[in-house]
């Protein structure tokens, strides 16, 4: 059996690509932005300009026409030097612009994608709630149809690139008494809105990626800007939930992949007791670990985004092959992840406490990984779920 885990010539240079940009454009920024908490203001017509902001998108959208592989490939890239702006990246293109065109009118694509290809619009997703998070299912957020319009109200809450956002897909009820079969998807711009405000969020890991709380107060919208149709907004919301977990597993394997060489390079300069501390065998232990760590991390997330690339339908859900890959691969790498992270901490003593160094700020992102997307618990639940199912095979 041959196994080929190679990446391909054009693979490569996209990788090569982000790269050199990644170092040249947001390193310097980084930890200036990151002090003040703020995101680079053209980042996402830097990110068009490069053609990374619609790689799975047809061509007819302005995207690229290439998969989730490619996908994970540029954030994990981006990664390298900043985990939240990969995080920022990820959130706009993949969990609300991707699922977006997964579920939306050919007119509606039309109209909004072209714009998230070239930068001009930022998107956000709004699902979790202030009393919802893990049990989505349980949202408060209600639309209640007047007329030719729907009246929101509700909030959400921790919502990435919600301050900066140009456009917004977003959950709510619009039959309560039906339970997870009375969701609705719709979209929005909230720069034109009125009856919507968002509060940024303070965090201690993450910044530069802006997080918010949403509140809607009589927003109205429009009946045509349902997505998917009345009370599908299940089916649409679970759509996503599996290239969105994949494909952000890319976030923490490039912090994953920075904190191992910078912690070599330090292990290297680094002399104690008359010699680098990279001839100790304790620190010798802590780089393979690392190292092991991150292969192993890397093969999981790129086998469930080739395997999503090999389906004609690529969504997950309860059911699938897909759902299981794509919660271990977010799970295995946020919790590895973290573990990489406060190794390298510990390698750079009281540098890695200092905020000049950039492990510092790799580690403090890394612990949203277990927390976000779904937490670790919540993944363990899903790969367990269907490892247990009737018609589940023996092809692990």
């Amino acid at each position: 059996m041959s196994l080929n885990f190679n990446f391909s010539e054009e693979q490569r240079m996209l990788e090569d690509s982000v790269v050199k940009w990644a170092y040249a454009w947001l390193e310097p920024q980084m930890e200036h932005m990151y002090e003040k908490d703020e995101m680079p203001p053209d980042l996402f017509k830097q990110t068009g300009d490069l053609g990374i902001n619609g790689i799975v998108f047809e061509e007819k959208y302005g995207g690229a026409a290439l998969g989730y592989v490619e996908t994970l490939l540029a954030y994990e890239s981006i990664a390298r030097v900043s985990n939240a702006l990969s995080m920022t990246v990820g959130a706009s293109q993949t969990l609300c612009f991707d699922n977006f065109r997964r579920n939306a009118t050919e007119e509606q694509k039309m109209a909004v994608l072209p714009k998230s290809c070239t930068g001009e619009w930022i998107g956000c997703l709004g699902i979790t709630e202030p009393n919802a998070g893990s049990d989505a299912m349980s949202m408060a957020t209600r639309a209640e149809k007047k007329g030719d319009k729907y009246v929101i109200n509700g909030s959400k809450i921790f919502i990435t690139n919600g301050p900066v956002a140009d456009f917004m897909v977003f959950y709510a009820k619009t039959a309560p008494e039906k339970g997870p079969h009375g969701i609705s998807a719709f979209f929005f711009e909230p720069k034109k809105a009125k009856g919507f405000t968002c509060e940024k969020i303070k965090k201690w890991g993450m910044r530069t990626s802006p997080t918010g709380l949403i509140t809607f107060e009589d927003l109205e919208i429009p009946e045509a800007q349902l997505i998917g149709g009345l009370n599908k907004g299940v089916a649409v919301l679970t759509s996503g939930l599996c290239t969105e977990r994949i494909t952000l597993s890319g976030c923490t394997l490039g912090s994953q992949r920075r904190c191992l060489e910078d912690s070599i390079k330090y292990a290297k300069e680094r002399v104690q007791f008359g010699k680098p501390i990279a001839s100790f065998q304790l620190i010798q232990g802590k780089l393979a670990d690392m190292y092991c760590w991150y292969k192993a991390c890397r093969w999981m997330a790129y086998s469930a985004a080739a395997y999503c690339d090999s389906l004609d339908h690529k969504a997950g859900g309860k059911g699938t092959d897909l759902d299981r890959m794509a919660a271990a691969s977010l799970l295995f790498c946020g919790e590895m992840g973290t573990k990489i992270g406060l190794e390298a901490i510990q390698i750079h003593g009281g540098y890695g406490y200092c905020q000049e160094y950039g492990v510092t700020r790799h580690f403090l992102d890394q612990k949203l990984w277990e927390i976000g997307a779904g937490t670790s618990e919540v993944r363990r639940m899903i790969i367990a779920r269907e490892l247990m199912r009737d018609d589940f095979k023996s092809g692990l």
